[in-house]
Parts: C-alpha cells; structure tokens; sequence
C-alpha cells in the first residue's frame, strides 16, 4: 500500500505532524533534504508503529521517490521555512507531480504568496492549499490548530486527515475550510497578530504586578494561577503560570534572569501592515509589535535610563487587593478589544479578497490546539451564531457587558501606570480604542479643515448629504480648485 501524504521537511514541526499522521492510522512518507535525516528519523520511530496496526512511516531520499511512494491524488505536504524554500520545493515537485495533485504549505507564509502559488499551480492542473498551523511542538504531535485555504478541490481529499489529526474540543476537529485562495495564511496571520497582543499584555500585567504593587514573582504566579481558574483562562496564561514556578539552579527564579529583548519573525508586522492597507485599526497589535522592537534596542534605552531617569515617585500605598482586580479587569478587556480588532480585520479582509470567511468557524479551531485558545473564543463563537454579520465584537451583549463591568478597572490599572511610570502601550491602545469607538463625535472635522486648507482635499458638512464634498478658500486667495477626494 502506498502512503496517503508525503511530508516535507523534517524539522520539529514537520516531525511531530508526521508522528501525528501515522498515530492516526495514516500512512505517511517523509523527505528531509539533508542527507540521511529522514532514515534516522524512521528508524527511530519505527518502534511506535506497532501499537497501530495500520500505521506506517517510511523514509524517502528524494523528491522523486517521495512522489513515488504516494498513492492518487498525491498529497505533498510541506512544513519548511516561508519565502524561497516555499518556492524551491514547489519548482522541484510540480515536473514530478501530475494533474490532480495536491501541494499543501503548512507554513506562516505571506497570504499574498498563497494567492500567487494557487493561480501559477492551477495553471499548471495542480491543486495548491496554504494552511496555517498552530500549536507549536505539541499541538503538532498531539492536536494542533489548522486552517486551511486555497483551491477547495482538493479539501475532500485532505479533510480527512487533517480533521483527523487536528486537535478537537467537544468533539469538533479545529479544522475547517477557510476560504480560497490566501484565506487560510491570512486567518494565521491575524491569529499570530493577536498572540503578539495577548502575550504583551500579560506582560503589562506582569510589570504592574511586580513594579506597581512591589510583588514577588512568587505572588504574581499565585495571581496569574487563580486567574487562569476564571475568564482569563489561556494557554498562553497557563504556561506563564509555569514560567513564574520555574526556579535555576540557585533557587532562584530564572525568569528575572533572562535578558529583556523580544524577537519575532514578522507575522505580527504583517498584520498590522495589512490593516494599515485596509484601513483598519488595529491599535493594540501594532503596539505589541513596537514594543518588541523597542525592547530590542536595549543598549539605547540602558543609556535613556541614565540621560531621562525617572523621578522618584512615592510606592503605592492604596489597598492592594483591589489595585491587583483592576489589572485583572484592564488584561481582560484589553484582551477583548484585541480580538474585537483582529476579528473587525477579517471582516473587512474577507469583504475586500472575497474570502468569504465563517467567523464562528474561526473562534471554533482557535478553541483548541491553537496559541491563543482561551476561555471565551467560546463567546465569540457564541457571538457569530447568533449574528453572522455582527460588525464588531463590542455590539455582541456579552462582550458589550464586560466592558461596562470592566471599565472602571481598566482605567484605574493605566492610571497606575502613568503615575508611576511603567509602559502600557497595548492597555492603553486599547482604552483610547475604545473611547474612540464610542464616540459619536470625534475631532476629525477640525482633520479634514486642515487638510483642506493647505491641500484643497475638500471636506463633507454636517447639514449636507453624505457624498457630497466642499472645498473653502480659507485665505482669501486661493481660488476654487479643490484636491481629488479620496479615502484610505
């Protein structure tokens, strides 16, 4: 029997996808390009296989008897690094591959490369899906969070192994079809975008705990391990509870020990470029993603610290039982705006590359396997049942109700900040998010008078018909041509 999928790259992913494959009942063949990687891989597993009588893996040396080694259609997948490898293999497999076949790119490639590789392999008769995978190592052996797009002819073929080895919560696989085309990486994309918001609030929160309040790391994981109990369950609460635990060699915890800079591999950038091009704001994100860069440039602000110190400022002396409610309150409406953000994002993706996405199926495979499973993507799975086109998560009368519980919380823990000195850019983001949301009148008419006044970009008027465009020749002189109107 030949396999039924045929994996590429043989890195931690890629690894445990095909340990999670053959654990499923599926035969699986693998290909690593560096020589001898796929035999050892195998005949280190090899073992395992016998408590699954259907199970196998088998190793291949080539691209070519990887493909030989397939059953029709043949089912290529990919878990390599994004960009030019992605393109590498591709150029490699399709004069091996014939009409039918189906590549699949497991990787955080670019959505717009997604479109392009779907056209150019349909082209050529061969089926291309682009599917965001989330989990990490884990989720990858045991159930990981997948969102496939592209050419929907081939779902049928796959769906079954990929609902299969994807990770299920009450009893629903967290895979579904996204979209065509680049659907599937751009649900990844916000989906890491949104991660990046999470973890920099949880840091936030971190920060307020520890220098705000003077609590140890000890407490603060006591904190963060009830909150987990609550509606700020998460897996990325969960595993910063065992950080927090987590002790070096002296007793210690190893948590202060590491040095503050925080890297990233620009799915985060992505999203908020993409919501700049839409014209959308995403807020909190963007400001996750600026405060890693800032965190990076640890030699300028070593040296900001001595040039700016800060002033001294008396400790907090207020009761600390409520201040450490307040931080709870302000993480978990921040949380909200940043998914309401993300989710408002895909709308509008959805609406302009015809993605026509299925957001309860979204807030469905984010339950489980994912990075950001968290309690309430339960609500907002809820939220979309009940109105397919809600607009914004803050219309929904559950997230509307925790932002009015949440607010006085929420103020009260940036006040904190700002009194004492101590970063909060995503909370904050967030809270002028919100009060701009909500405001009917905002100053943008005071915006548009001058961009009419030194660009003739005209301006509409209150007591007019929306469309309608005027243009006023503020100084006296400068006649009545106006700019072209546009928006963003």
């Amino acid at each position: 029997m030949k396999a039924q999928i045929g994996m590429v790259g043989l890195a931690v992913m890629g690894k445990n996808l095909a340990l999670n494959i053959r654990d499923h009942g599926f035969k699986v063949a693998v290909y690593e390009y560096a020589e001898g990687v796929a035999d050892a891989f195998v005949a280190v597993e090899a073992e395992n296989t016998a408590a699954i009588e259907s199970a196998e893996m088998i190793s291949t040396n080539s691209l070519q008897e990887l493909v030989d080694s397939l059953q029709t259609p043949r089912v290529v997948f990919m878990m390599v690094r994004a960009g030019d490898v992605v393109d590498f293999y591709i150029d490699r497999l399709v004069p091996l591959l014939s009409e039918g076949d189906i590549i699949v790119d497991g990787g955080n490639s670019l959505y717009t490369d997604t479109n392009r590789r779907v056209a150019a392999l349909s082209e050529k008769g061969l089926n291309f899906i682009g599917m965001g995978v989330s989990g990490g190592e884990e989720g990858a052996h045991y159930g990981a969070s997948m969102m496939p797009g592209g050419n929907r002819a081939a779902w049928a073929t796959v769906k079954p192994i990929f609902q299969a080895i994807s990770a299920h919560v009450d009893g629903e696989p967290c895979c579904h079809w996204v979209g065509d085309n680049g659907a599937g990486h751009y649900v990844k994309m916000v989906h890491n975008g949104i991660e990046y918001g999470d973890m920099q609030l949880i840091c936030e929160a971190y920060q307020l705990l520890s220098e705000g309040l003077g609590l140890s790391v000890d407490e603060i994981h006591d904190i963060f391990q009830e909150w987990n109990k609550g509606e700020l369950s998460s897996y990325l609460m969960e595993i910063t509870v065992d950080i927090l635990a987590y002790k070096d060699d002296d007793g210690l915890p190893l948590l202060g020990k590491i040095l503050d800079t925080a890297g990233q591999k620009g799915t985060g950038k992505w999203t908020g470029i993409d919501a700049l091009e839409l014209g959308i704001p995403l807020t909190l994100i963007g400001e996750a993603v600026f405060a890693r860069c800032l965190s990076w440039q640890k030699s300028e602000r070593v040296q900001a610290a001595k040039i700016l110190p800060k002033r001294p400022v008396a400790p907090f002396t207020g009761d600390k039982a409520e201040m450490i409610n307040a931080i709870h309150d302000a993480l978990y409406a921040s949380k909200i705006i940043s998914y309401a953000q993300g989710f408002r994002l895909m709308r509008e993706a959805s609406r302009e590359y015809k993605f026509a996405l299925n957001y309860g199926d979204i807030a469905l495979m984010w339950r489980g396997g994912c990075i950001i499973r968290s309690k309430f993507l339960k609500n907002i799975k809820q939220a979309y049942s009940n109105n397919h086109e809600l607009r914004n998560l803050l219309f929904d009368d559950f997230f509307a109700g925790v932002m009015e519980q949440s607010e006085v919380g929420w103020r009260k823990a940036v006040i904190l900040g700002i009194q004492l000195g101590i970063p909060t850019p995503t909370f904050s983001s967030a809270l002028a998010y919100f009060d701009g949301y909500r405001t009917e009148k905002l100053p943008a008419n005071l915006l548009q008078a001058q961009r009419d006044y030194f660009g003739s970009h005209t301006y509409e008027r209150i007591d007019k018909p929306r469309g309608e465009f005027f243009h006023t020749d503020w100084i006296g002189d400068g006649g009545n041509t106006s700019a072209t109107t546009y928006n963003v």
